[in-house]
């Protein structure tokens, strides 16, 4: 049985491939075959061939399905790009890509002219423009029939920019140029996480598709035969009520969508049939062991959580019932070979804290940037995501901080993951980014950047209660020497937190 949209459309060309929650917008597999094709088409049209890269900047809407299926019969390369970013930032990525024309829309146009006038040699195409640049007319103009050359196409995702320059993160090849070949994300979503092949699932996917996750696992829902409920933009109860009305089975979170949920009032979180709820995948940064637990009791042994990232080098994962004998592990891998090394690149014992690398066969680089794959790779050729933690004597992997996060206050090493996980559970808190600032005495500070859940509790009142409320739970050095309580946090939608903003705020104050 061929798992792909391709031979989906023969056999069930009117089931739903894709609904946009808000406005129950519908695309069958028969409409987004033809559509991929025309897109194909067109980038053939406009010279490009396998490898070749083009960019996409676009919110949650139908047409980014029409571009990644297009693109993954063309054999070229898919560039998206954060709705969050500013014009200078767009157009280093398109340079540094060497992006063969960009797709966007009119959302975003405010910023295209500042686009245009860096990056004055890249074409763009509009959706909804209604001039010659028009996407829907320039595909329309093409053929729905397949290019004669179909291969397989890859996605080069480029990181956040959490320390600098944003990265791109180019894939390996894939082994089996065929377009119809499986990849191990099909392996990993039916083996590990259960996720089923006949036609039968609804997927939702709440976060925007520019991301890892949203645009594998939406990939991966297709290819197993699945309709994806896409949200235009997440919202606690806008979430719960797509669950219950496009009766979902199978969706993917961050751990900030479930402190949203949990902080709903109770009567609005129990007012929508769950009951279709059968898989819950969540990712993306570490989740409060107490924020984990309430979802379990909420949604029952549903919720599943991975490791993993951009990079695609591995994989772990813990279902409910081993996360509840093992709380805070983010599993066992199911992608790869796990090593927690020290220093020296030597293997660490059980419960000893290293820096997290995967062993693969399949391995990525850095785009144009040796010198960061280096970085990352340890001796043996086993590669890191910059991630620290520790394994325990079961083989389970727990999650202390990201190395680069780390604070160094009078010469002892804090890990601002634990005070957030604390602070997030507080039921005045919104959110939490815990950084390092710099004091001449200590080196580094601590500050706990806090997103009250109501910004009138911000003040001297709620800072008193959020330390009576840390005190038992944490050791003295690692209490905040300050709070600074804000209405929001720069935090993108798939739940990665821009500490850098932070950090660099607080260094520009020093040298003011």
């Amino acid at each position: 049985m061929t798992l792909h949209p391709i031979a989906h459309a023969q056999t069930r060309p009117d089931d739903p491939a894709v609904i946009m929650a808000g406005s129950g917008a519908q695309m069958t597999f028969g409409e987004l075959d033809a559509a991929a094709n025309r897109f194909a088409q067109l980038l053939r049209a406009r010279g490009l061939r396998a490898n070749d890269a083009f960019a996409v900047l676009l919110e949650n809407r139908m047409e980014f399905f029409t571009i990644i299926w297009g693109s993954q019969r063309a054999g070229t390369m898919l560039v998206p790009i954060s709705t969050r970013l500013t014009a200078p930032e767009i157009a280093y990525i398109l340079r540094d890509s060497e992006a063969k024309f960009l797709i966007t829309s009119a959302a975003f146009e405010d910023i295209l002219p500042g686009i245009r006038e860096a990056c004055p040699d890249v074409p763009i195409l509009t959706i909804g423009s209604g001039d010659e640049s028009d996407f829907a007319a320039q595909l329309d103009a093409q053929s729905a029939d397949p290019i004669a050359d179909q291969s397989a196409g890859l996605v080069m995702l480029y990181s956040s920019g959490t320390t600098g320059r944003p990265k791109g993160i180019r894939p390996a090849p894939p082994e089996d140029p065929d377009p119809l070949a499986p990849n191990p994300l099909m392996g990993l979503a039916m083996m590990g996480a259960g996720m089923p092949a006949d036609g039968s699932m609804i997927y939702l996917s709440p976060a925007p598709l520019y991301h890892a996750a949203p645009i594998g696992w939406a990939s991966t829902a297709h290819r197993l035969g699945g309709t994806v409920v896409v949200m235009e933009k997440f919202e606690p109860e806008a979430a719960l009520k797509a669950i219950q009305d496009y009766k979902v089975t199978d969706s993917q979170w961050v751990p900030t969508h479930f402190v949203r949920f949990l902080k709903l009032d109770p009567a609005l979180r129990t007012r929508y049939d769950l009951s279709s709820h059968q898989r819950a995948l969540h990712a993306a940064a570490p989740c409060p062991v107490p924020i984990k637990q309430e979802m379990i009791e909420w949604w029952g042994p549903i919720v599943n959580e991975y490791y993993a990232g951009s990079e695609g080098i591995g994989m772990t994962l813990v279902k409910s019932e081993d996360w509840l004998t093992h709380p805070g592990s983010v599993g066992k891998a199911i992608y790869g070979t796990l090593h927690v090394c020290g220093a020296e690149g030597e293997d660490l014992p059980a419960g000893q804290d290293g820096l997290i690398y995967f062993e693969n066969a399949l391995l990525p680089t850095y785009h144009n940037d040796p010198e960061k794959t280096r970085e990352a790779m340890h001796p043996k050729g086993w590669m890191t995501l910059g991630d620290i933690g520790h394994l325990d004597e079961d083989g389970f992997l727990f999650l202390t901080d990201r190395k680069s996060h780390m604070i160094i206050s009078g010469g002892v090493n804090i890990y601002p993951q634990e005070i957030e996980n604390l602070l997030v559970t507080h039921d005045k808190v919104m959110d939490a980014a815990v950084i390092g600032a710099p004091d001449p005495d200590l080196g580094e500070k601590v500050v706990a950047v806090v997103q009250p859940l109501d910004m009138a509790d911000a003040g001297e009142a709620l800072e008193h209660e959020l330390r009576e409320f840390l005190a038992p739970q944490l050791a003295r050095m690692k209490m905040p020497k300050l709070f600074d309580f804000r209405p929001d946090l720069p935090r993108e939608a798939n739940g990665k937190l821009y500490k850098r903003e932070l950090r660099d705020e607080y260094e520009a104050k020093v040298g003011a």
